[in-house]
């Protein structure tokens, strides 16, 4: 990505908005475009100031996190979406990745790691931390029917395609993936793209969480 990594930052609190937006305006390479309220004027404020990521707290007045990610992510181009937040429930972290967020953090999580995330989710990788990972899968594999579902879902994609799929579930990167299968990365990404088109999904995380359901990993 060329140029500074834009950033709206999304939260009903002022000290917390302010707060973030000292942080990451202070780092090089990142730049704080805009904050908003409330899930409400979410997709104004992309429209108006085109971000990379959006940090999206989850509970707010009018328009929770969750709602305002699926709206954002349901739109032409839409940034990547990090949820920031204290409540880390089993059923806020499935509804906010199947929302389409690409990582999920608590507000405890330390500035590095947030940078960190910022820049990777930007990059296209998702950013869980292995606590509320693991919590998820197995909230997602005890689902009645997902491992059906999982697994009739992966049947319409190429074996190619269905290793590249377990290499994701085991978080790794699309160079060592290229290296894992003997492709080229331009190939791997390719292959990835036409997954989440197969799959009618929208990040890694999804497939991930697809191939967990399925058992590949």
């Amino acid at each position: 990505m060329s140029g500074a990594l834009r950033v709206l930052i999304v939260d009903d609190d002022a000290l917390v908005r302010g707060g973030l937006t000292m942080m990451l305006d202070g780092v090089h390479g990142i730049s704080v475009v805009a904050e908003a309220a409330d899930g409400d004027e979410v997709c104004a404020a992309a429209d108006k100031h085109t971000p990379d990521v959006v940090l999206m707290d989850l509970r707010m007045p009018r328009v929770d996190g969750i709602t305002a990610t699926r709206r954002l992510r349901a739109r032409p181009r839409p940034p990547e979406v990090v949820v920031l937040t204290t409540f880390d429930t089993d059923e806020n972290i499935l509804h906010a990745l199947r929302a389409g967020a690409g990582g999920f953090l608590l507000k405890d999580t330390p500035p590095t790691e947030i940078v960190d995330a910022v820049r990777k989710v930007a990059a296209g990788d998702p950013i869980l931390s292995p606590r509320i990972t693991r919590r998820l899968m197995d909230r997602a594999a005890t689902q009645a029917g997902a491992h059906e579902r999982a697994r009739t879902a992966l049947e319409s994609l190429s074996p190619r395609e269905r290793e590249v799929v377990q290499a994701v579930a085991e978080g790794h990167a699309n160079a060592e993936i290229a290296a894992r299968l003997y492709m080229s990365v331009a190939t791997v990404k390719a292959h990835v793209s036409s997954i989440l088109t197969k799959l009618d999904m929208d990040n890694r995380t999804q497939i991930a969480l697809l191939a967990h359901d399925a058992g590949l990993a």
